[in-house]
């Protein structure tokens, strides 16, 4: 599994005038079955994604981000491996 912290890089407005490009890029990532898990963080510097997807699919799909592509937010990808979770959440171990 991979988390991905987005961290923004330019002032509030311009997150904001790219924000839709970058919620429809989201939900067009979600129905593609890439990212399983996303929100803002608190506060508002970024966000987070969980991916179950391979790298490739991964990096191939964050690079269409509109955030990324125009530079709004500095994106890390951490790869983690789930080895104990809280009942309801078995989708998460790593297989």
């Amino acid at each position: 599994m991979y988390v991905v912290s987005l961290s923004y890089r330019v002032p509030q407005d311009i997150v904001d005038f790219h924000n839709a490009g970058h919620i429809a890029w989201l939900q067009q990532a979600f129905d593609d079955g890439v990212f399983i898990a996303a929100g803002r963080k608190v506060p508002r510097t970024g966000g987070l994604l969980l991916s179950q997807a391979d790298r490739a699919t991964l990096d191939a799909c964050l690079a269409q981000d509109p955030f990324y592509t125009n530079g709004v937010a500095d994106f890390e990808v951490m790869e983690f491996h789930a080895a104990r979770v809280a009942p309801g959440y078995e989708i998460l171990l790593d297989s």
